[in-house]
């Protein structure tokens, strides 16, 4: 049986955006589904918009999602004289020629065939010239002109392309650069690539590239065009959107696993299941559920999925993601202690920027107070309470989350009050807010002598009169 091998092939003029993500996905899980081989190439020959640091932005994206690739990166830059060893084949066998017709003829010939109803396709002025090499001359493969064209669509179906309305393409500029169209035939062909699959704005170019493959003598491969997917507003995603690179959801705050899940699901589907491993969709991955018609990108679905990885994710792997993300200055050389903080968050926030940005009172030398939570609970009242558990604390012998809740239940018992009077102050004496995880997880996080300092230092706020009502 025939080894299936797939290929993604993106043009580093830009980051990897999240179509072209999918579209990786997508032909990756069709090789690892199927026990074949997932190859990756860039596709630079337009030497003017190609950048290094876009091969490298593709290259980190792919590698952050879990990606890998068992050949490439290769360059298709690279293998231009190969490309231009083809377009001699062809022409040698009178199925490509020469053509000197000038951008401004071409746009002339185009405004007429529009204003008589005519196609505005390539009218064969040179076809039958037998034309040499001269200076700005282009080479246009021969196609066919009459009969039909089938591409054999894995998601679509089959769609028919009348060869008449097909115009005779160029593969070669006047540069002496081959197109696109006609280089990615020779590089699918001659890495035996036997899934082509990719976004369904290549649809038309399908029928074209299915006459050079013949005309070559290669085997054609299996197509598959995944739809489009689009904004909320039904139109092509794009930048107002929000995000459309891979690396800016990594630098929010998102995990890989979370964009990869959310990816696989705009366009295809296993029952009702929403949440897949790496595994799973290796194992699951079919082109035969992928749906027909555009997917719509939601970023409130992206981001419950990325909460839910959060919230599984180990702290010692949330340690590693969370590096590039804390705020400057802020101090994570104790190890255990940041584990214990994104311990505590890590169930409460839906991205990691959101976790940083929460955790800031645990790093805190000085608690800052909100106004409003220091007026309302930080008053002369709650002081000697506050002064009290101060006092209490350093005769409990163990600091865990059972030890601090009987310590703070015993004591509002002796004291004969209820637990929310001390609950809220003790809350803002430990973070300077009133929104925070549980109070006794935040004085375990803490310990004991944070956690005394800290309520000394309300105490002393309180005493100072910082907070009384300006007359």
């Amino acid at each position: 049986m025939e080894k299936i091998r797939t290929r993604f092939a993106p043009s580093p003029t830009g980051y990897l955006h999240i179509g072209g993500a999918r579209t990786a996905l997508f032909s990756w899980l069709y090789a690892r589904h199927h026990g074949g081989e997932f190859v990756l190439r860039i596709e630079d020959t337009d030497q003017e918009r190609s950048t290094d640091e876009s091969t490298a932005a593709i290259l980190n994206a792919m590698a952050w999602m879990g990606l890998n690739w068992d050949e490439g990166p290769y360059f298709q830059a690279q293998r231009v004289d190969l490309h231009r060893e083809m377009v001699q084949k062809l022409i040698s066998e009178g199925k490509a020629y020469y053509c000197t017709c000038t951008p401004e003829e071409l746009e002339a010939k185009r405004k007429i065939a529009l204003a008589t109803g005519g196609k505005p396709k390539y009218d064969g002025t040179c076809r039958d010239k037998k034309l040499g090499k001269s200076p700005n001359s282009v080479v246009r493969f021969r196609g066919k002109q009459d009969g039909v064209t089938v591409v054999e669509d894995l998601i679509k179906g089959n769609i028919f392309f009348n060869n008449e309305e097909l115009d005779d393409l160029i593969i070669e500029r006047g540069d002496g650069y081959p197109t696109y169209n006609f280089a990615v035939v020779i590089d699918d062909a001659l890495m035996n690539i036997t899934h082509v699959i990719r976004g369904d704005d290549h649809v038309n170019n399908t029928p074209r590239q299915i006459l050079m493959y013949e005309a070559l003598g290669f085997k054609v491969p299996k197509f598959a065009h995944v739809p489009m997917i689009l904004g909320s507003d039904k139109t092509r995603l794009s930048k107002r959107h929000g995000a459309t690179s891979v690396m800016a959801y990594k630098d929010m705050g998102y995990l890989p696993e979370a964009l990869v899940n959310y990816l696989v699901r705009l366009g295809w589907s296993h029952g009702d299941q929403e949440i897949f491993s790496l595994a799973q969709l290796v194992e699951l991955f079919s082109l035969d559920t992928v749906g027909k018609s555009p997917a719509v990108f939601n970023p409130e679905k992206l981001l419950w999925l990325n909460a839910h990885y959060i919230k599984e994710a180990s702290a010692e792997r949330l340690s590693e993601e969370m590096k590039p993300l804390w705020p400057a200055g802020t101090n994570i050389t104790d190890a255990a202690f940041t584990k214990k903080i994104i311990a505590d968050l890590q169930p409460r926030v839906k991205t990691l920027v959101e976790l940083a940005d929460s955790a800031g009172f645990y790093f805190a030398e000085k608690v800052q107070f909100e106004k409003e939570a220091a007026q309302k609970f930080l008053i002369p009242d709650i002081a000697g309470h506050l002064k009290a558990i101060a006092e209490g604390i350093p005769a409990m012998p163990n600091f865990s989350k059972e030890d601090i809740e009987k310590f703070l239940m015993e004591f509002v018992t002796a004291r004969n009050i209820k637990f929310k009077i001390i609950a809220q102050p003790l809350r803002v004496a430990l973070t300077g807010k009133t929104v925070s995880p549980g109070i006794d997880e935040i004085m375990v996080t803490l310990g004991k002598d944070r956690v005394i300092q800290r309520i000394n230092d309300a105490v002393a706020f309180i005493e100072s009169g910082a907070n009384a009502p300006v007359k």
